[in-house]
C-alpha cells in the first residue's frame, strides 16, 4: 500500500495545477514591477515551457508585465521578440549610444507604450532629451529625472514638456532642473500622488501662489518634497560646508515655505521632507500646524537624529511600516555650529508627533560642533514618551554628560518615560560607564530606573 501511494505521489507535478493557481503563484514572483530584478522574473517564467508562456502572456495586467529598456540595443530588437506590453525606460549608464537609442524610442510611434522613465541625464544630452519629450505620453505613470549638471549651468524644463499633458502621471521627481511650466503640467495630472522637486536652482523658483494654484487640482497628493539648491562652498569641495555671500537667498527659502504652507491643503499627506536654513530670527508656525494636524504623523513611534554634510536631520517614522521616514526635518547652517540650537527650537515648538515617539536614535555628529549641555537638554525635552534612547559612539558621552548635569529636581522631567539607554561603544560585558553613572543612580533613587545596554546593529 505504501509503495502504491508513493507511486501516485511521484506522478503529481506542477502541470496538474489549474491556470488560475499558476497565475497566483506567478504573481508572487513578479509582484514588484518597480524593481528590475523582480520584474525580469517573468522572462524566466515564459522560457520554462510553452504552457507557462501562454499562461503568463494571457494575464499581462494581473502580472503587471513590463518591458525594461535601458538603451543597450535598438528598441526594434525587443519589440520584434515580445508581445505588445508597457515599457519602462532606465536606469542606464552614461553612454551616448544608450541615450541615442532611448531618444529614438521617445521619438517613435511606440512612445504611447512608455509607462515609466528613470534616467540620469548628462547636461550635453538634455536638449535632445527634452526635444523628444514635447508631446503627450498617455500611459506615463512615473517620471524620475536627475540632471548631472554643473552648478553654473542652467537646466530649464521647457513649458511644452510632455505636451503639457500627463493624465495618468502618479509620481514625478525632477532633480537639478527648474520647471516654470510645472503649473501647466499639473493641471492635467489629477492622479498625482507624489511630487518631488529636488535641488531646485534659485532661478527656477515658482512663487508660492503659482505652486498652490498648480497643486489645487492634485487632490490625491500623498508625498511632497521641495528641496532648494544648496549654495556652493568657496573652496568648491563636495564635503565643504556651504558659505553663501551676503546676498544669499537662504532666509527667503524659509519664508517661501511659510507662504506656501499658509495656502496649501493636502488632506492625504503622509510623507513630508523639509529643509530649513538656520535663521535665529525666523519661526515657522505654518509648518508646525501642518505637521501637528497630519494624522499619519501621529502614529509614528520612532525618531532619529543624525548629522551629515554640514546639516542635521530629525526623522520620524512608523518602525513596523516604513524603512524611510514619514517626516524629515533637515537643518542647514553655513557654520560648524548653530544646528543644534535651531533644531532644539524647532522641536520645542508644538510638534505633537514628537510626544508619541517611544524610540529615539542619535547618531554621531562628525565635525559638527555641539557641546553645550543646555542645547542637548532643550532638544530632548519634547520627547516625553521615549522609553528607548540609542546613542552613537562619539555622541553618546556628550548626551550622557548633559543628562548627568541635570539637577535632582529635573532628573525625571527630561525623558520622563526613559527605561533603556543603548550605547554603541559599550561592550556586552562592560558595566555602566562612568559618564552616565550619576544619572542612572539618580533615576533609580527617584523611582524611574534606567538600564544601560550595548547598542547592537540590527
Amino acid at each position: 500500500m505504501m509503495a502504491t501511494n508513493q507511486s501516485i505521489l511521484g506522478r503529481v507535478t506542477i502541470n496538474t495545477l489549474h491556470d488560475d493557481v499558476l497565475i497566483d503563484i506567478f504573481h508572487f514572483c513578479v509582484d514588484d514591477w518597480n524593481d528590475e530584478t523582480h520584474a525580469g522574473r517573468w522572462y524566466i517564467l515564459v522560457h520554462v515551457c510553452q504552457r507557462w508562456r501562454y499562461v503568463v502572456f494571457a494575464s499581462p495586467r494581473r502580472l503587471n508585465l513590463r518591458l525594461w529598456y535601458r538603451g543597450e540595443r535598438p528598441m526594434s530588437e525587443m519589440l520584434d521578440v515580445w508581445p505588445v506590453l508597457p515599457v519602462v525606460i532606465g536606469p542606464t549608464t552614461y553612454s551616448f549610444s544608450n541615450y541615442r537609442n532611448i531618444t529614438a524610442l521617445l521619438d517613435s510611434e511606440y512612445h504611447h507604450r512608455i509607462c515609466a522613465i528613470t534616467l540620469n541625464i548628462l547636461t550635453s544630452f538634455w536638449g535632445t532629451f527634452t526635444a523628444a519629450m514635447q508631446k503627450p505620453f498617455p500611459e506615463l505613470t512615473s517620471l524620475d529625472i536627475w540632471v548631472d549638471r554643473d552648478r553654473a549651468t542652467s537646466v530649464p524644463v521647457p513649458d511644452s514638456f510632455l505636451g503639457g499633458s500627463a493624465p495618468l502621471l502618479r509620481h514625478l521627481r525632477l532633480t537639478n532642473c527648474s520647471f516654470r511650466g510645472l503649473p501647466k503640467l499639473l493641471s492635467s495630472s489629477d492622479h498625482l500622488a507624489s511630487l518631488h522637486l529636488r535641488y531646485i536652482p534659485y532661478s527656477g523658483f515658482l512663487s508660492p501662489q503659482a505652486l498652490v494654484t498648480a497643486l489645487s487640482v492634485t487632490s490625491r497628493l500623498e508625498s511632497l518634497c521641495l528641496e532648494f539648491e544648496r549654495p556652493r562652498s568657496r573652496r568648491g569641495r563636495a564635503n565643504s560646508l556651504p558659505r553663501p555671500s551676503t546676498r544669499s537667498p537662504l532666509p527667503r527659502v524659509n519664508e517661501y515655505l511659510e507662504d506656501l504652507l499658509a495656502q496649501i491643503e493636502v488632506p492625504l499627506l503622509d510623507h513630508l521632507n523639509v529643509m530649513l536654513f538656520v535663521d535665529p530670527n525666523f519661526v515657522v508656525p505654518q509648518l508646525y500646524q501642518l505637521i501637528s494636524h497630519t494624522e499619519s504623523f501621529k502614529t509614528c513611534d520612532k525618531g532619529s537624529l543624525r548629522a551629515f554634510d554640514g546639516a542635521i536631520e530629525l526623522a520620524i517614522f512608523r518602525e513596523e511600516v516604513h524603512d524611510s521616514p514619514d517626516l524629515s526635518l533637515e537643518i542647514i547652517s553655513r557654520q560648524l555650529y548653530g544646528h543644534l540650537p535651531f533644531m532644539a527650537r524647532v522641536c520645542s515648538s508644538p510638534l505633537s508627533p514628537l510626544s508619541t515617539l517611544t524610540r529615539l536614535d542619535i547618531g554621531d555628529f562628525g565635525n559638527i560642533v555641539e557641546n553645550e549641555t543646555p542645547q542637548w537638554l532643550e532638544l530632548l525635552d519634547p520627547f516625553t514618551s521615549v522609553t528607548d534612547l540609542r546613542l552613537g559612539k562619539t555622541v553618546g558621552p556628550r548626551v550622557c554628560q548633559a543628562l548627568e548635569e541635570l539637577a535632582e529636581e529635573r532628573v525625571t522631567e527630561v525623558l520622563p518615560a526613559l527605561r533603556n539607554i543603548f550605547l554603541r561603544n559599550l561592550g556586552p560585558s562592560e558595566s555602566v560607564p562612568e559618564f552616565i553613572e550619576g544619572f542612572v543612580a539618580a533615576r533609580q533613587l527617584f523611582g524611574h530606573p534606567v538600564t544601560v545596554f550595548p547598542w547592537k546593529t540590527v
